[in-house]
This record gives C-alpha cells, sequence and structure tokens, in this order.
C-alpha cells in the first residue's frame, strides 16, 4: 500500500503531515508506516490514501480513484472550500484585476483549480483578456516569478499563501490584490476498488487528535464529506495557452 499527503508539503510542514499520518495510522492497522515522498501515486491500485486537486479528479482521476473526506481549512470561507489569492509585487500601482489587461500570468500547473481554473473564469468574466501564460511547477515558484518581475500576477491556493507568507522572505514583496470566489477544497482519495469508510473514519479521530500547533502549522481544523457529483460538477477550464518563460 502507498500513502502521500503531497499537497502541502514542505521542509516546514513534513514533520506535522508525519505526525497526522501517524495518527490516521492508528486506525487502520495495516497500513504503512511511513509516508510516501516519491509522487503522486493517483493512478497506482496500490494506493491508500493521498490529496489531490479537483480538476485532474475531474478531467481525469475519477475512474482511478474515490473520494474519501474534503479538509476544512483555517480559512474565511465555508467548511470544506477554499479560494485563491492573486498576488502582483507590492509596489504594483494597478488596484484592481481590471487593469491587469494582457498581464503576463505565472501558473503552477494547467491543471490546477486553484492557480488557473480560478483565475482563467474571474479574468473571463470581468473580460480581461490574458496576455501570456507560462508554467512553473508550483505555487512558491509562481509567487517568486512574479515578485522577480517575470510575471506581473499569479493565484495561489489560500493554503500556500498562509504557508509561503509565514515561512518565504520573498512574500514582503507582494500584495494579495484580490481573491477568487471559493471552489471545493482538495479532497483525500484512495483507489477507486478500496472501501473509502476505514479511512474517512480514520481521517476524522485524526484531525481531532492534532494538536493545536499542528492544526495551525497545516492550516486544518476537520474534515467533511462532499459528494463526488460535486465535484465533478464544477466547470472544466479550457487548457491555457502555455509560452516560453522567456519571450
Amino acid at each position: 500500500m502507498i500513502v502521500t499527503l503531497p499537497m502541502y508539503d514542505r521542509p516546514e510542514t513534513e514533520a506535522a503531515n508525519d505526525r497526522f499520518w501517524a495518527l490516521i495510522r492508528d486506525e487502520l492497522p495495516e497500513a504503512p508506516k511511513a509516508l510516501s515522498r516519491d509522487g503522486y501515486h493517483w493512478t497506482d491500485p496500490k494506493l491508500l490514501l493521498s490529496q489531490t486537486c479537483s480538476l485532474p479528479y475531474r478531467t481525469g482521476l475519477q475512474d482511478d480513484v474515490a473520494i474519501v473526506a474534503t479538509p476544512v481549512h483555517k480559512l474565511d470561507c465555508p467548511a470544506g472550500m477554499y479560494y485563491s489569492a492573486v498576488l502582483v509585487r507590492a509596489n504594483d500601482p494597478r488596484k484592481t484585476l481590471s487593469e491587469f489587461r494582457n498581464a503576463r500570468l505565472a501558473i503552477n500547473s494547467p491543471v490546477s483549480q486553484s492557480g488557473w481554473a480560478a483565475i482563467d473564469s474571474m479574468m473571463y468574466n470581468l473580460g480581461v483578456p490574458i496576455g501570456s501564460t507560462f508554467e512553473t511547477g508550483s505555487h512558491q515558484a509562481s509567487a517568486r516569478a512574479v515578485t522577480e518581475a517575470r510575471a506581473d500576477l499569479c493565484a495561489v491556493d489560500a493554503v500556500s499563501w498562509t504557508m509561503i507568507e509565514r515561512w518565504d522572505t520573498f512574500a514582503s514583496d507582494l500584495r494579495v490584490l484580490c481573491q477568487t470566489p471559493p471552489s471545493l477544497a482538495l479532497p483525500y482519495v484512495t483507489a477507486i476498488e478500496r472501501d473509502p469508510r476505514p479511512l474517512q473514519e480514520a481521517l476524522v479521530i485524526a484531525v481531532q487528535n492534532l494538536s493545536p500547533a499542528d492544526q495551525e502549522l497545516l492550516c486544518m481544523v476537520d474534515v467533511t464529506y462532499v459528494p463526488a457529483h460535486q465535484y465533478s460538477a464544477l466547470p472544466i477550464p479550457p487548457a491555457p495557452a502555455l509560452t516560453p518563460e522567456f519571450v
């Protein structure tokens, strides 16, 4: 069996994620002792538990994984949801998203709800064309690209932004321009053939037993259950027209 908790795993949260998994594992006697940190393993039939973004789930993973639960983050939005912070340089004089016509956008991935789908939908609804888009590989890298003027703006999920703001020194060179509308948070998943109910129960107990310090580190206070059809009903954005970073 394979277990990964990759979505908010960075050096500063690694020990907290290990403690979180230890609490989950206490309820699952045959589960692996340690987390795997060598990839997502979403399509591996040996997957016991992982976490994925809602966009890859609804565009390709529905036949491979079953939803176990959805985290409840320490955010100002409904339980089971999150949003993206739209980041610009702190000294950028523009005050509204409408002023960023034909801007250079950095995205972590073209299959990211928070980094691509949310801001694409918001700019489309405002009638604000995106000038060009390039892929960075992570929210942290997108935020850094904005500080270094390689991009004009990026969208970073609110949990990642909380962690960047807490630990990355370059965060002081950024400001939040606006927030995207809330969307369903990143679900915990298991292999499609596996019964998710024991995992649901284990997650509930584990979050309740997390120390307040670890809840703060992981920005998580509870878990809830959002049925698969609610994730599947979310709109699928057009694929971004990616350009090389330096053009």
